[in-house]
């Protein structure tokens, strides 16, 4: 099912399984959820999203977490307070070498944030 999200950019596809295996390794109780426009992984929330950038010119994928706080980094293109204390973070993931300790921290931080809703 995952393969078939990105029949149309199969050049993103590595950079997606490189960001699985590394959230999988620290979290193997995540459950995915593959929908039309964007791959949920989640424990009992979504910590992590997945989607394809919406400019065919752009490569790899758009990662987007949530946190109780804006984030400022180049790397972050947009936050959004979609909720009051909710951030939402969206950062574009070019190669499989941006999948890094920083990326990966912020996800941490997200995992926690949302572990910690009611």
């Amino acid at each position: 099912m995952e393969t078939f999200f990105f029949q149309s950019r199969p050049e993103a596809l590595p950079v997606y399984l490189r960001l699985r295996e590394e959230l999988m390794q620290r979290w193997p109780e995540t459950v995915i959820e593959v929908k039309k426009t964007q791959i949920t992984l989640r424990e009992k929330y979504g910590y992590a999203f997945v989607s394809l950038p919406r400019r065919r010119g752009n490569a790899g994928i758009v990662v987007s977490f949530g946190l109780g706080a804006e984030v400022h980094h180049a790397r972050i293109a947009c936050a959004v307070e979609a909720y009051p204390g909710r951030w939402t973070h969206h950062v574009p993931v070019p190669s499989a070498e941006a999948v890094d300790g920083e990326l990966l921290g912020w996800l941490e931080a997200s995992r926690a944030f949302s572990a910690a809703k009611r």
